[in-house]
């Protein structure tokens, strides 16, 4: 069986390899190869850069460890005032957002921290590549794994191909809202339909047959098991299961409810490390060239996959595309948070433990520091122009976080008026401090009067972020389209989604009791 499989993939590999042997690369700009460090320091040599500061260490008994003081957290504790234009005049409508205050806003976002998308990012094509009907524990689903194909044709020695599956419940009549959650595993089918008991029998009679003519010596291995088959079925589905509750998976979760999901796989659209700048969807659009300094990182390009599969779900029936959200944890929270705040089509974001470059303050030193996203650790996720505030030594002096003109308040208040959910854990089950949750807790704060401005509900706190003290953990302020939760798990927003669900239903106006 394995001598077959690996014939299949030598097969499936060299006609790969045949169709890219007949493109004429000499017809297109040399596809450059550099490693993180290169690629880092050729931004370097692009912005002046002579010396960037190291980030400090997440291991508290290194002499360089993060600093996790209160008293020594905020170096430049007064915040850009998120409603006053940089000419000063204050914002006191929500028209004033919307055409002087939001742009101004974004222009910096851009420019200095996630980066521009291209005006010439080429077209999406979807192609559903399996259409299935499955059950999901007891409930009945259509499942559709689909591959968003990338136009490549003014650079072909790069292809983009991206990866989603879609699940929606057949037990509710649409449209119904969605989920979108980044993932860093290849999306699969969640529970594939199987042949039956005498399709199984062909297909193992078949497969045994390719085997032996293959390979004549398992022929013997056969007749010694005469009753063995090399393909089982898998598990069927469990109609004796518990009804979903809080301590079901999300996406369980989400469908009892009513709900679609789609997962997204984000190294489909770009990887996640500084060697692949070159390659995927911004190695595409650039022509395997290495980036410039406002170029996007790899989040704005995970935003700009989720904003193509919104597009997808907008052609389908079943989905109101007025009430898909996004979701994602660590990085991928980061990268929910960003296409967010920049495509207002998306209904609503959960924002599971992001940390820095996510919802925590970037002028804080609190744990993980401007210096660490930066370094070589999370610089691919940034734009170039990011490694200016970690800089010791450049023809442009020293900056810190605190140079930035913009901060995460800022990219909270872009989400209003629509449902924004921050989630975090606690250190003691692996949400570390590290991510600063104080941190997160006051940028939240901050943003409100956005929220308020545009006619929705904040925190119901007081806006002086500097005096607000982070609620007790298990204590949701949720009474608004900005709300906050801190579960007593780690490093995952699964135990937010029992209060994130019931949330959006109430602020989306759904109710549909699955039949």
């Amino acid at each position: 069986m394995q001598k077959y499989l690996i014939l299949m993939l030598s097969m499936f590999l060299t006609k790969g390899v045949a169709q890219q042997a007949s493109i004429d690369s000499s017809k297109y700009p040399p596809l450059k190869t550099l490693t993180a460090i290169q690629d880092q320091a050729n931004m370097m040599q692009q912005l002046g850069i002579k010396k960037l500061r190291p980030g400090p260490s997440g291991n508290e008994s290194d002499p360089n460890h993060a600093n996790y003081d209160e008293s020594q957290a905020d170096p430049c504790p007064q915040l850009p005032d998120v409603l006053t234009t940089k000419n000063g005049k204050k914002v006191t409508t929500p028209e004033q957002w919307w055409k002087v205050r939001r742009p101004e806003i974004i222009d910096d976002f851009e420019r200095e921290m996630y980066g521009r998308v291209p005006k010439n990012v080429p077209k999406v094509t979807w192609i559903t590549k399996v259409t299935d009907n499955e059950f999901v524990g007891r409930i009945p689903v259509v499942a559709k794994q689909l591959i968003g194909q990338v136009d490549n044709s003014e650079y072909p020695l790069i292809n983009v191909n991206i990866n989603m599956v879609l699940v929606l419940p057949q037990n509710v009549k649409g449209p119904i809202p969605v989920l979108i959650m980044f993932g860093f595993l290849p999306p699969a089918l969640p529970a594939p339909a199987q042949p039956s008991l005498a399709d199984m029998e062909k297909i193992n009679t078949a497969f045994k047959e390719m085997m032996i003519k293959q390979n004549p010596e398992l022929k013997a291995i056969f007749d010694r098991y005469p009753a063995y088959d090399p393909i089982t079925r898998l598990p069927g589905p469990n109609f004796f299961a518990p009804a979903p509750n809080a301590d079901s998976s999300p996406t369980e979760q989400l469908l009892a409810a009513g709900w679609g999901y789609c997962t997204l796989e984000t190294s489909s659209i770009q990887a996640d490390n500084g060697a692949g700048l070159t390659r995927g969807i911004i190695g595409l659009v650039n022509k395997g060239q290495p980036r410039k300094p406002d170029d996007w990182g790899a989040l704005r390009a995970w935003a700009w996959g989720a904003s193509r599969a919104l597009d997808y779900l907008e052609t389908e029936p079943q989905v109101n595309a007025k009430q898909v959200g996004i979701e994602g944890v660590s990085r991928y929270g980061k990268a929910a948070l960003v296409t967010m705040a920049f495509d207002q089509r998306f209904g609503m974001v959960l924002i599971g433990s992001s940390g820095k470059g996510g919802v925590t303050l970037q002028r804080r030193v609190f744990g993980e520091a401007v210096e660490n996203l930066a370094g070589s650790g999370g610089y691919h996720w940034m734009a170039g122009n990011y490694l200016k505030y970690a800089t010791d030594e450049s023809s442009f002096g020293r900056k810190t976080g605190c140079d930035l003109p913009i901060d995460s308040h800022e990219l909270l208040a872009l989400c209003a008026p629509r449902p924004t959910f921050v989630s975090y854990g606690i250190p003691e089950k692996g949400d570390a401090r590290w991510l600063d949750q104080a941190g997160s807790y006051k940028a939240t704060v901050a943003a409100g009067p956005v929220f308020k401005l545009l006619g929705v509900r904040d925190l119901s706190v007081n806006n002086e972020y500097n005096a607000e003290k982070m609620p007790p953990v298990l204590t949701g302020l949720l009474n608004g389209e900005l709300a906050w939760r801190q579960h007593n798990g780690g490093h995952t927003d699964a135990p937010n989604f029992s209060y994130f669900i019931p949330w959006a239903n109430e602020l989306l106006k759904y109710n549909r009791t699955p039949k």
